[in-house]
């Protein structure tokens, strides 16, 4: 470009103004919340990444009102897929990892071993303890919600304990194990987007994650023992028992892929390295401790070595499905695979993009500034940065949006204040990752309801862990308890060491 065209057009170019960055967010609000509205659910399922995609559309469009070129947006946006390169690699081992440990019974067996500890005269506690266990294992706060959940609620049902509080309690554990397990894409969204290593955003967390579970399952142990009815052996359990018993050769021995990625993880093995370290372990065990189910799976050649090559394979790529004739199993069990994770892809790219460009061209800092200003104190600004997350979730209407944005918009202000990335990291989580499922219009807060069969606003007040873990850290924030501080401004670009 020549130096006298290029000086034209950096002249051209102004700042924002209030309608400039209006007018993304508004284009937003309608269109996410048309998703939902038109489609409810199955928005998940595409239009609501349509919706995020044509949201960063807009942004470009504003951003070329303003007198950026073509050239810059697309930068932007090249910047925004880099910087999710790890998190694409990592979410792709989860969705094999998955796949393959229900293939060779390590999440089957997880089950079987964790159901047996519960007792209705603590069944809320207890629930919210196994919820916890298995979401950490498998990453996901809503593929726990949405099988053992399940489960867990129906049989609440049976032994007439209260389903709302019981939501409530798979509410709270699920979404433990999904905020302190290296699976979860929310966790590796994170830190990524905060430029932190997954493990040690994971450790910090630990600081208001366990403390805000731990308030949970006394409050709910003392519901259950004031009120829970005395009944033993509730049928629903005995029968999702005998048939996990029945179709896969339940041992404790299943649970070694599980001991090895943990200690991957505590040698610090990358996450993706060992991610998939522990999806080939499972298959391999799973060939000489499930034989049959693995020729089920493949309808069987005959030949051992064909047949579990082909089932850790296919797994690997599409995930395990089963037909045990117990819709409970199978919905447990029949998921994972690579493929799985690509609409989850899909919608991080739109949001990351989206946010990526509102941030660079100064819009969102527009609305922000002005609070980040007024937020003179560390205490001031994790409640600002709370205020935004939970208003995002609120708006926007998806916990994608509520993490990447204040995510990226605050961590300059962190730096120049002194104040560790992870504690951004730790904030962000508890502020738009745990929030979302107490939104009823929110994706998280409807796919509960939905699947769960209790309304938001019924399991709101007994989802006390999701409520506590933002508290908490708030009150972190104002008492200087566990903030780290670093040199200001050392790490405002530091890279993330989680690849």
């Amino acid at each position: 470009m020549p130096e006298a065209e290029k000086s034209e057009t950096d002249a051209a170019v102004r700042e924002p103004n209030l309608t400039d960055a209006l007018v993304p967010l508004g284009v937003l609000v309608v269109l996410v919340g048309g998703a939902l509205l038109l489609f409810g659910l199955d928005a998940l399922d595409g239009p609501l990444q349509v919706a995020l995609v044509l949201c960063a559309m807009s942004v470009a469009l504003v951003a070329m009102r303003m007198g950026h070129r073509w050239q810059a947006v697309q930068k932007v946006s090249q910047g925004a897929m880099s910087s999710i390169t790890s998190a694409v690699f990592i979410l792709l081992a989860v969705g094999a990892l998955i796949g393959v440990w229900n293939l060779s019974g390590t999440i089957p067996t997880l089950v079987y071993y964790g159901i047996q500890v519960l007792s209705p005269s603590w069944y809320y506690a207890a629930t919210a303890l196994i919820c916890g266990a298995i979401a950490m294992s498998i990453g996901s706060s809503w593929t726990t919600a949405g099988t053992i959940g399940v489960g867990l609620v129906g049989v609440a049902d049976m032994l007439g304990v209260s389903t709302s509080i019981t939501a409530g309690a798979v509410i709270s554990g699920a979404y433990l194990g999904d905020k302190l397990s290296p699976l979860s894409e929310t966790t590796v969204l994170t830190a990524q987007m905060v430029k932190v290593d997954v493990y040690e955003h994971i450790k910090r967390q630990v600081w208001t994650s366990v403390p805000a579970f731990v308030i949970a399952f006394v409050a709910l142990l003392v519901i259950g023992l004031v009120n829970g009815p005395d009944v033993t052996n509730p049928v629903g359990e005995q029968i999702e028992l005998n048939s996990l018993n029945g179709i896969y050769n339940i041992t404790p021995l299943n649970l070694l892929p599980l001991l090895l990625l943990g200690f991957l993880s505590v040698r610090k093995v990358p996450p993706s390295l060992a991610l998939i370290c522990s999806a080939l372990f499972a298959g391999l065990l799973g060939a000489f401790l499930q034989p049959d189910v693995m020729r089920d799976f493949v309808s069987g050649s005959g030949n051992v070595v064909i047949e579990s090559l082909k089932g850790v394979w296919s797994a690997m790529a599409n995930g395990f499905s089963i037909n045990s004739g117990i819709e409970e199993i199978d919905q447990l069990l029949s998921r994972g695979g690579m493929d799985s994770m690509l609409l989850t892809l899909w919608l991080i790219i739109g949001a990351v993009t989206f946010g990526a460009l509102l941030e660079e061209f100064g819009l969102i800092g527009r609305l922000i500034d002005p609070m980040i200003r007024s937020a003179r104190s560390t205490g001031r600004l994790y409640l600002t940065v709370f205020a935004s997350a939970l208003g995002l979730n609120i708006v926007a209407g998806d916990q994608y949006i509520a993490l990447v944005l204040p995510s990226r918009v605050f961590r300059a202000e962190f730096a120049k204040r002194g104040l560790a990335p992870t504690n951004l990291s730790r904030l962000a989580a508890d502020s738009g990752t745990v929030t979302s499922p107490l939104v009823p219009w929110n994706s998280c807060g409807a796919f509960m309801g939905a699947v769960l069969g209790v309304a938001t606003f019924s399991y709101l007040p007994y989802a006390i862990f999701n409520y506590a873990s933002p508290a908490l850290s708030v009150l972190y924030g104002f008492t200087g308890f566990k903030i780290e501080k670093v040199e200001p401004g050392a790490v405002a670009d530091q890279p993330a060491s989680s690849t």
